[in-house]
């Protein structure tokens, strides 16, 4: 795998083109910073009524400009295969109000830290970052900002965890929830090959569950992946994903950690499609199918309680795959921006697809009541609880 920023010796070029040509719609999006809130679609008669801005987005991103200064001095200009984009809070309600969205629920991409070599340094950015994410945007004093934004706190976790770097994230996690008050934390699916079932997670894991967290899973390029010429987020995310909510399963972390809830970014990666065949040495489907019972559970019912995003994913060959695991009440919306850019270059649906497996009323709960049951901080800071 090609270290952070570089592209890798195979594919190198391929990927490079790729991103070139995608860019000119990157930039046209961020040119687009500012706009007028608009309608949030053409619903059909008698769907239910919708603000003209009202989405709530789990899962889009922060760069403030000193993260990116420290992400350049380190050598770091690509995230996933993609330049580090431009992000700041104007150009972020730019984005909301011109996709009918309320509130960003941000977090911190890959690398998050771990690429910061001494565990001293990883702790003040991961303070700074946090610190910021609740003075600045989640509980800010400005009436241009207030109620546009949430917060999953960042870790100080490295690419080689072991007991001193979970012993930080502990305090943290402590400080992000119960001090500055952020609405969960995130974590990535691995940390250069350690995924979340590790015991070396463990007092982490303990402490998620005694603060009742939302813990937010994004994905992170996997080491040692197979260079196809393309930018992994295209898919090593999404198996990266697969990986640590399987692990997590046989680990007996969902089990032993029940007040954790589980948000697995872009609809679980491909978690949904094989539920089925990653739960097959649990005890449910054998037994299920030993007696001809019908009806009971044909994935791990641990894989139906998690809680999946619909960033990058709103099609019905996603959706309807996560619906059947999980419920409608289990798919929260998500636009994974500012990464995304090139993805929205005009104001509009953002999510049209969506429509293909939701009804008007199923959509509205995916988009912002589902959000607001699993926020309740969040919910009464913008007035909906």
């Amino acid at each position: 795998m090609a270290a952070p920023g570089q592209a890798g010796s195979r594919g190198g070029m391929r990927r490079r083109g790729l991103l070139k040509a995608a860019l000119p719609l990157g930039a046209a999006a961020t040119a687009l910073g500012t706009g007028p809130a608009i309608a949030a679609g053409s619903a059909p008669s008698g769907a239910p009524a919708r603000q003209g801005r009202d989405r709530i987005d789990v899962h889009c991103h922060l760069i403030p400009d000193f993260y990116r200064r420290s992400l350049t001095a380190h050598g770091v200009t690509e995230i996933g295969g993609v330049p580090v984009p431009e992000w700041s809070s104007a150009l972020a309600v730019g984005f909301m109000n011109r996709y009918g969205i309320q509130t960003q629920v941000v977090s911190v991409s890959e690398p998050g830290v771990t690429y910061l070599s001494s565990a001293e340094e990883r702790v003040a950015m991961a303070q700074r970052l946090n610190t910021y994410m609740s003075r600045d945007l989640v509980h800010t004093t400005s009436s241009r900002l207030k109620g546009r934004f949430g917060g999953f706190a960042v870790l100080p976790l490295g690419s080689a965890p072991d007991e001193q770097d979970v012993s930080h994230a502990v305090v943290e996690a402590r400080r992000a929830v119960r001090d500055l008050k952020l609405d969960g934390v995130g974590i990535f699916s691995s940390y250069g090959g350690t995924y979340l079932g590790d015991p070396v997670f463990a007092p982490l894991m303990k402490a998620l569950d005694e603060l009742g967290a939302m813990v937010f899973i994004h994905p992170v390029t996997p080491q040692g992946y197979p260079d196809l010429g393309l930018p992994p987020f295209l898919y090593e995310f999404t198996f990266d994903t697969t990986r640590a909510l399987v692990d997590m399963l046989y680990k007996g972390v969902y089990k032993r950690y029940p007040r954790i809830r589980w948000l697995a970014a872009h609809a679980g990666g491909t978690l949904p499609y094989i539920s089925y065949r990653t739960s097959l040495l649990t005890v449910t489907p054998a037994v299920a199918q030993q007696v001809g019972a019908a009806g009971l559970d044909d994935s791990s019912p641990h894989f139906r309680k998690l809680f999946y995003d619909t960033a990058l994913s709103p099609a019905p060959q996603a959706m309807k795959s996560v619906r059947e695991l999980a419920g409608t009440e289990h798919i929260l919306f998500a636009t994974d921006w500012p990464f995304t850019s090139a993805l929205f270059p005009a104001s509009g649906d953002p999510a049209p697809q969506l429509d293909e497996t939701f009804s008007p009323a199923e959509r509205l709960a995916v988009e912002r009541s589902n959000a607001l049951a699993q926020f309740p901080a969040l919910a009464l800071r913008i007035g909906a609880a």
